[in-house]
C-alpha cells in the first residue's frame, strides 16, 4: 500500500488545475480527496451535472442571528473543481477532506471572540501576508504577478515545485499565530480521513490540498477519534449559489490570489489548445482591442501587433518564457492606450474581470426561501435582469387592459410588491431610482442587477421566513416593534403598503397608533403625515383599502397646525427641520380636501407676520404663501421693507431673506421690487453690520443655479443701471483677495449667537 499522493495547488489557478487533470490521469487513483469541508460530499454531485456552468459556490450558513458564513467558490479552472470532473468521468470515488462547515463556524467565531477580546489588528496580521509583502520587495513584482510568472508557466515537475513553495512559506510562518493553529487542527483531520479511508480499503488515494498544506500532511499524527468529539460545533445548513468572475477578484472582495478571473479563464483555455500558453498574448490583446474598439476608441492591428513584440520583450527581459498580465497590461497602455491606463481601463476590466455569472440546474440544494426566489423570477419574467449589467426596469401599475387573465394584467404591479420585499429584506437585487418616484403615481423606475452578495443576503433572510413574502413580513413586525416614534412607524407602515401586505400594514398602523398618543414633536409628526398621504393616494392603485388611516391622517394634521408655531421658536439649528416640516404639511394639505385649508393658511400667515420667531422660518412661511398665490406685489413690498430696514438687526433681515428665497424662486426673481429693497437696505448698512448679513446671504445664494443667477443679474442691472453683463461679470466673478479675506474671517463666526 503506497502513501496518498499530496498534490499542492493554489486555489483557482489554471496551471494547478492542468497539472492535477494530468497527474489524476497518471496516477489512475481509486480515491480522490479534495481540501473542502467533508459535509459538503453529498453535494458535490451538483457540481459535475452538465447545467452548472461555472462560477458557483457552496455557501454554509448558521441558524442563529447573526448569521456567519463560510463560502467556497468554483471557477472553471479551479483545481479541485477539474479534479472532481476528472473523479466523475472515469467513475472513481471523489470525497470533500477537510473539517465539516459546522465546524469551521464554530472555529471562526471563537476566533472572532478571542480577537476581540484580547487582540489589536496589529498584533493579530496574518504572516502570511508579511511573507507576501517581503515577495514583492525582493522581485519587485506582486506575489499575484510573481506566482503566474514562475508556477502558471511551469511545463513539468509542477507538484514538486509547488510542494517547495508551500513547505518555504509554511516555515516562515509563526508557530503562535491563530491561523497556524487552525491550519495544524484542519491538517490533523485530513490526515484522519485519509487514513480512515486506507482502513476502508482504498490503496492508491489522490489528495489535492492547497501547497501551504503538503508539508504539514507529510509530517504530522491523524487527529484521533476522541479530539474529533471534542471540536467545537454550530448548528448550519449548506446551499449551492450562482457566483461572479466580478465577486471573485480580489477588486470583488474574494482575495484569492485571483485579481483577473476572465483572464485566467482565457489562460486556462489556451493551456488546453494545441499552441498552449504561447498563444495568450495574442488572446488578451486582440480581445482587449476588439472591446476598446466597441467603446467608440481608434485601435490599429499595428497597434495589437506592437503590444504583442513589446509584451514578449518585457517577459524576457524580466525572466519569464511568456508574458503575464503584467507584461501584457504594459504593452497596451504602451502601445494600445498611448501611454495612459485610463484609455483602457474599461477595456482592461472587461478581459480581466469579465462580467460571468454562473448557473446552477433546477432542483439543486437550496433554502425555500431560494426556490421561492427563483420561482418568483421566472413567474414574473425577470430572469432576463440576473445579469452583472445595470438594467433599467419601468413599471407601470396600472392595469393592463388589453390581456387575457388578471395574472397578466397586473404584472408590473406583482414585480413592485416582489421588488419592495426584497428591499425590506436588504436583498440588494434592485435599488428604485428615487429621484423619479413622484413624477408619476402610477410609475416607478428600477435599477436591476445581479450579484452574488445577494444571494447570500437571500439565505441569510431564510432565518426569517420560507418564502420572500413571510421573511418580509417578519422583518417588518422585528421592525414595528422596536419603533421609538411615529415617523418610524409610519414609514415601516409605507413599506407595508409598498410591498402589497395588508398584515404587515395593519400591525404597523396600530403601533402608528399607540405611539402616536403621545408625540408631539413637529418634525415627526409631517414625516408621518407624509407617508399617509402617500398611502391613501395610491391605494387605489396597489390595491389596498386606505380608508381607515384617513381619520388618523386629520388628526395628526391638526395637531401640526396647533403645534407648528410654536415649533418656529427655535434656534438656528433647527429651523431647517421645521421648514421642512412645513412643507410636508403644505403638501399635505394641498393633496387632500378634507384637510381644512383655511386653517392653514391662517397659520402660514400668522407666522410670516410674527417677529419673535426664528426669522428663517418665517421668510420660509411667506415663500409658501407666494407659491399659493395668497401674496400680492404690495404686501410683499410692505413685507421686504419691512424685514430689511435698517432698525432690524442685519443678522434677522438677512435670515428672513433667505428662508423666503428656499423655495418659489422664478416668483421671487420675476419681482423688481424685491431686488430694489434689497439692495436699499444693504446700502445703510455699515461694515459689521453688513458682515453679519453676508453670512446669510452666502447662504442663502450658494445653491442657486447659473441660470437663476443670470436672471438676478438682470433685475441688478436694471436696479444699478448697468447692463445685465456687466451685473453678472460683478455677480460671478472670482473673490478677490481682499474679499476672500473677510470670508476667512467669518470662519470664526459663532452662529449659535444668532
Amino acid at each position: 500500500m503506497g502513501k496518498p499522493v499530496l498534490f499542492g495547488v493554489r486555489h483557482l489557478s489554471p496551471a494547478a488545475a492542468y497539472h492535477v487533470r494530468k497527474a489524476l490521469q497518471k496516477t489512475k487513483p481509486d480515491l480522490v480527496l479534495i481540501e473542502g469541508p467533508s459535509d459538503f460530499t453529498d453535494q458535490m454531485h451538483w457540481l459535475c451535472d452538465k447545467k452548472t456552468k461555472p462560477p458557483v459556490a457552496i455557501l454554509a450558513y448558521t441558524q442563529e442571528i447573526p448569521v456567519k458564513t463560510i463560502l467556497y467558490p468554483f471557477a472553471v479552472y479551479s483545481p479541485e473543481y477539474q479534479a472532481i470532473l476528472w473523479a466523475f468521468e472515469h467513475d472513481v470515488p471523489c470525497r470533500f477532506m477537510d473539517l465539516p462547515s459546522d465546524v469551521f463556524l464554530a472555529i471562526g467565531a471563537s476566533k472572532q471572540d478571542k480577537l476581540q477580546q484580547d487582540m489589536t489588528q496589529e498584533t493579530i496580521q496574518d504572516n502570511t501576508e508579511s511573507i507576501y509583502e517581503r515577495l514583492e520587495t525582493w522581485t519587485g513584482e506582486s506575489h499575484d504577478t510573481f506566482w503566474e510568472r514562475y508556477f502558471e508557466q511551469l511545463e513539468s515537475e509542477y507538484q514538486q515545485a509547488t510542494a517547495v513553495f508551500g513547505k518555504e512559506l509554511r516555515e516562515r510562518t509563526q508557530e503562535d499565530t491563530w491561523d497556524f493553529a487552525e491550519n495544524l487542527v484542519r491538517e490533523a483531520y485530513m490526515k484522519k480521513v485519509m487514513v480512515d479511508a486506507e482502513q476502508e480499503g482504498f490503496t492508491n488515494i489522490f489528495c489535492v490540498c492547497g501547497a501551504y498544506h503538503v508539508s504539514g500532511l507529510e509530517e504530522n499524527a491523524p487527529m484521533t477519534e476522541q479530539e474529533y468529539k471534542k471540536l467545537p460545533r454550530l448548528s448550519s445548513l449548506s446551499t449551492w449559489m450562482p457566483y461572479s468572475y466580478y465577486r471573485l477578484s480580489q477588486r470583488g472582495g474574494y482575495g484569492a490570489g485571483n485579481q483577473a478571473p476572465a483572464y485566467f479563464e482565457l489562460l486556462w483555455n489556451d493551456r488546453k489548445s494545441r499552441k498552449g500558453i504561447a498563444q495568450t498574448a495574442y488572446s488578451y490583446l486582440t480581445r482587449l482591442a476588439d472591446a476598446h474598439r466597441k467603446a467608440g476608441n481608434l485601435t490599429s492591428s499595428a497597434e495589437v501587433i506592437e503590444a504583442v513584440r513589446l509584451a514578449n520583450v518585457l517577459a524576457q527581459m524580466r525572466g519569464s518564457s511568456y508574458p503575464v498580465l503584467a507584461d501584457l497590461k504594459d504593452a497596451a497602455i504602451t502601445c494600445i492606450g498611448h501611454g495612459q491606463f485610463s484609455e483602457v481601463a474599461v477595456a482592461a476590466a472587461k478581459i480581466e474581470i469579465g462580467n460571468k455569472i454562473g448557473a446552477l440546474p433546477e432542483g439543486v440544494s437550496r433554502t425555500s426561501i431560494q426556490d421561492d426566489f427563483y420561482r418568483q423570477l421566472k413567474d414574473l419574467n425577470l430572469e432576463k435582469y440576473k445579469t452583472m449589467e445595470v438594467q433599467t426596469l419601468d413599471l407601470d401599475l396600472r392595469e393592463r387592459l388589453r390581456v387575457k387573465s388578471e395574472k397578466a394584467a397586473f404584472l408590473d404591479l406583482r414585480r413592485s410588491f416582489f421588488l419592495h420585499r426584497l428591499r425590506v429584506l436588504g436583498v440588494h437585487f434592485a435599488t428604485m431610482q428615487h429621484t423619479r418616484q413622484n413624477t408619476a403615481n402610477w410609475g416607478e423606475y428600477w435599477n436591476v442587477w445581479w450579484q452574488p452578495e445577494a444571494e447570500i443576503e437571500i439565505v441569510e433572510a431564510a432565518l426569517l421566513g420560507d418564502s420572500v413574502e413571510k421573511a418580509a413580513v417578519f422583518a417588518l413586525k422585528e421592525r414595528a416593534d422596536k419603533s421609538q416614534n411615529i415617523a418610524d412607524a409610519a414609514a415601516i407602515f409605507q413599506d407595508a403598503f409598498l410591498c402589497g401586505m395588508p398584515v404587515a400594514a395593519s400591525y404597523a398602523l396600530q403601533v402608528l397608533q399607540r405611539l402616536a398618543v403621545d408625540t408631539a414633536a413637529i418634525t415627526e409628526i409631517s414625516k408621518t403625515a407624509q407617508n399617509l398621504s402617500y398611502v391613501i393616494r395610491y391605494g387605489d392603485l396597489r390595491k389596498f383599502d386606505a380608508q381607515p388611516i384617513i381619520p388618523l391622517l386629520e388628526q395628526l394634521y391638526l395637531r401640526a397646525c396647533l403645534t407648528l408655531e410654536d415649533a418656529c421658536n427655535c434656534d438656528d439649528k433647527a429651523a431647517n427641520d421645521v421648514m421642512e416640516s412645513i412643507e410636508r404639511l403644505n403638501q399635505v394639505q394641498r393633496e387632500h380636501e378634507n384637510l381644512d385649508e383655511t386653517q392653514w393658511l391662517k397659520l402660514l400667515e400668522t407666522i410670516s407676520d410674527r417677529d419673535d420667531i426664528h426669522t428663517r422660518c418665517s421668510g420660509f412661511a411667506m415663500a409658501t404663501l407666494i407659491e399659493r398665490g395668497k401674496v400680492s406685489e404690495d404686501l410683499l413690498a410692505k413685507e421686504v421693507a419691512r424685514r430689511l430696514s435698517k432698525g432690524v438687526p442685519a443678522d434677522l433681515g438677512a435670515g428672513w431673506f433667505e428662508g423666503l428665497a428656499k423655495k418659489n424662486r422664478y416668483a421671487l426673481i420675476a419681482r423688481l421690487s424685491l431686488w430694489k429693497e434689497l439692495n436699499q437696505y444693504l446700502d445703510t448698512l455699515d461694515d459689521e453690520a453688513f458682515r453679519r448679513a453676508l453670512v446669510f446671504l452666502r447662504r442663502a445664494f450658494a445653491d442657486f443655479s447659473s441660470a437663476e443667477k443670470n436672471d438676478i443679474a438682470e433685475n441688478l442691472g436694471e436696479v444699478w443701471g448697468v447692463q445685465k453683463e456687466q451685473a453678472a461679470d460683478l455677480l460671478m466673478r472670482e473673490t478677490t483677495e481682499s474679499e476672500q479675506a473677510i470670508f476667512d474671517d467669518l470662519d470664526g463666526f459663532d452662529f449659535d449667537d444668532i
